[in-house]
Formats: C-alpha cells, sequence, structure tokens
C-alpha cells in the first residue's frame, strides 16, 4: 500500500476511537492518510490525536475558522483513492442513503470520485432494524463497500451483532481494494508454511524457530490474485483471513507429506516454505523423560522429503517452488537443489542477523529458475517479498 492515499472518514459513535489504531496500521503500510470528521466525532476522538497519527490536517467544517478559508470537499474527493468510513454511524448511513448533505464528510461522499468503504457501528437492535438494512442496501446498490459489523459486546451493555470491524480487519478490506486481481483466478495452489515438531517424549520435542510469516504472506498474496490456497501449516499462532484460504494444520513432518500426497494431485502448483525438520527420534517415549543422567543420547532418523516428492509426482502442467536457505555457495547449491528436486523454480534465502531469517519480518531472497534465469532482490518485507514470489509465479514461462 505504499503511497496509497486513504481518506478516513469519521463518524460520530463510540468506536470512533479504535481510528487511531487504524491510522498507525495503515500508516505502516506505507499509505498516505487523511482525515474528515464530523463535528459529533470530536467528542469520541480528538481532532489533534487524528491530525498527529495522520500527519495532516483534519478536515471538520465547510471553512477554516482559523482564517474563514473555505474547506474545499471536492479536492478531498479527488484526492483518495478510496474514502473509508469508519465507524459509519445509523444517522450517517441514512443521510448517505439519500443524499443529504449537512456536513463536510457527507459532502465529500456526494463528491468522492473513488471507491467508498463503510464500516457500520451501532447497537445491536439498530444494526436489525428494516431501516438500517434497507439503508444498507441501497448504498451497496450505489457501489458502496460495507465492511460488515461483527458480534461482541457494545457499549449499551449488550452482546450481539452491531460492533464495528476492528481496525486489522478493516485494513484487510482496504488491502484487498488495492491488490485484488483474477489473474490467478481458478487456479488451486498448494502452500505449506512453519515449523515441523518431532516428538522426543509427550513434553519435548525437536522443532525449529520458523515462525510461518513467509508461507501465510504466500498464501494472502495468491488469494489477493483470484487463487484457491491449500495452505498446510506447522505450529503457528498465526490466522487466516482471506476467504480463499483453507488452512490445514499439521505437527510432524510424516503429517505434512501425508497432507500433501492426498491433495496434491489436484492442484495447478505448490510453494513450498515449511521449514521441515531433516530427521525425528527413532523411538519416542511413552513417558516424560527424567533428567537423570549428565547425558542423553537420542538416535535420530531421516524424515521424509517432502518436497523432493512433490517433484517426483509432478505433472507437466504443474508448477512447483521451493525455498533453500544458504550461507555459501549460495548460487550452487540453490541450482543443485532445483535439479534435485525438479522444481520449476527456488527461492534462495540470504541470512543477515537480525534481518532475515526465522521470526524476522524482512527477508533478502534470489530466485533462480530452470531456464537459469537470476533475479536479484533487495531486503524487503516478508509482505513485499512475497508479492515478488507470485509475481514471478505469475509471469513464470513452462
Amino acid at each position: 500500500m505504499l503511497n496509497k492515499r486513504i481518506l478516513l472518514g469519521i463518524t460520530g459513535g463510540i468506536a470512533a476511537y479504535k481510528i487511531a489504531f487504524l491510522i498507525r496500521l495503515l500508516k505502516k503500510e506505507g499509505a498516505e492518510v487523511r482525515c474528515i470528521m464530523t463535528p459529533a466525532s470530536c467528542d469520541f476522538i480528538s481532532p489533534l490525536v487524528v491530525a498527529t497519527l495522520s500527519e495532516n490536517p483534519v478536515g471538520i467544517e465547510f471553512w477554516n475558522k482559523a482564517d474563514g478559508s473555505w474547506v474545499n470537499h471536492v479536492e478531498y474527493g479527488l484526492w483518495a483513492d478510496v474514502f473509508v468510513i469508519a465507524p459509519a454511524t445509523a444517522n450517517s448511513l441514512a443521510k448517505m442513503a439519500t443524499g443529504s448533505c449537512d456536513n463536510l464528510l457527507l459532502a465529500t461522499y456526494l463528491s468522492n470520485k473513488s471507491k467508498t468503504m463503510i464500516a457500520p457501528a451501532m447497537d445491536l437492535d439498530m444494526y436489525a432494524h428494516p431501516t438500517t438494512k434497507r439503508n444498507l442496501e441501497q448504498l451497496q446498490a450505489d457501489g458502496v463497500k460495507i465492511i460488515p459489523a461483527e458480534s461482541g459486546f457494545l457499549a449499551s451493555g449488550l452482546q450481539g451483532e452491531g460492533r464495528m470491524a476492528e481496525p486489522e480487519t478493516i485494513l484487510r478490506h482496504i488491502q484487498t481494494e488495492f491488490l485484488s486481481s483474477e489473474e490467478l483466478k481458478g487456479k488451486k495452489i498448494l502452500v505449506t508454511a512453519g515449523p515441523t515438531y518431532e516428538s522426543i517424549d509427550p513434553v519435548r520435542y525437536i522443532g525449529n524457530h520458523s515462525s510461518g510469516k513467509m508461507g501465510y504472506d504466500i498464501a494472502e498474496a495468491l488469494a489477493y490474485k483470484g487463487a484457491e490456497v491449500l495452505l498446510i501449516s506447522g505450529p503457528s499462532s498465526l490466522s487466516v483471513h482471506h476467504p480463499s484460504i483453507r488452512l490445514e494444520r499439521i505437527v510432524t513432518a510424516q503429517q505434512l507429506l501425508q497432507a500433501v500426497q492426498s491433495n496434491w494431485n489436484q492442484m495447478d502448483g505448490g510453494i513450498f516454505s515449511a521449514a521441515v525438520a531433516d530427521y525425528r527420534p527413532k523411538d519416542i517415549a511413552s513417558e516424560k523423560i527424567k533428567k537423570s543422567e549428565e547425558e542423553l543420547t537420542l538416535q535420530l532418523i531421516k524424515n521424509p522429503d517432502v518436497l523432493k516428492w512433490a517433484g517426483e509426482h509432478k505433472h507437466p502442467d504443474q508448477l512447483l517452488v521451493g525455498f533453500a536457505l544458504e550461507t555459501n555457495n549460495i548460487l550452487e547449491n540453490g541450482k543443485a537443489k532445483l535439479e534435485r528436486k525438479n522444481l520449476d523454480f527456488i527461492v534462495i534465502n540470504q541470512p543477515e542477523t537480525g534481518k532475515t531469517g526465522f521470526g524476522a519480518d524482512t527477508n533478502k531472497i534470489t530466485l533462480l529458475d530452470n531456464h537459469n534465469n537470476l533475479t536479484k532482490f533487495e531486503l524487503k518485507s516478508k509482505k513485499q517479498v512475497a508479492n515478488d514470489i507470485v509475481e514471478y509465479y505469475i509471469n513464470y514461462k513452462k
């Protein structure tokens, strides 16, 4: 969302306090943010807070009280790449649906040339009222995108539907508006992510520090391009949000292999980013191993090579992508793995302490394909890296 221009409209509901978090999220994604507030919203969040976080003056009235100059609502509408109204109260929804224009925000809505998105927020009976439903239907017919209210605790003390979508959810809807395309529509793509854990006893295991971030970001990037994604993930605290992603959780390398074997034949391709444990204990203790001896010897046996299996069972139309973490002889080792695993292209991670690797938010990669094309990328966020990988996947020619 770098340099995307987001116009936020804030109306007078208690959920307005969450907009501070939304602004921070948008700025973190590189967006430029400007805000318009209704006079009533100033009772719920300070214009000073909004202006400080957005790094832009806030529009409230049709004129500047300081010098009496006119605030140009038309200019706001022309500037924005997308106009997001959150929270959108029942009162504002009704005015938007009927074309009422008694404040700067509504005037901007009627002048806006870009997409308008709204995040309704009100008490559950108001949200369920036929009038509100009718207004929402009218706005949808007018081309407004609705970010549905969620169910939860409300300011009235009641619990139910009407709670404004969380800032993270609103951010994802905005991202979808910019990132979505149909370049991979109809394609089914398998993604593996995260670590695998191999049990030693009921409480201990062999594993690694993979967070799964790279694989989850790749799954999201594929889904935004229209693909149906099966994400097979080892243990991870991450979750998926795009409706086109089906998440299947596994723990061990053998479970990962079984999941891949069950689905691979139905897939158009796969991006295998999981950090699979190379070995597992030969025997798993049925009870916790007590700390008694000074040394403990574990006998390990090799785990199945999931990526190699996929390469051996790849049909001609499938596209297979693997990952390699290399610290020396990067190109030689990457090319050897590319050929050994029958990959179409390989993503070579280049470790930099504190900047790349497990748990980091950034990555630095080199892409090598089986036509000997080599593409190097600078250090980027993992989301940006995921987009680069998916773009290469889309443009790759067999």
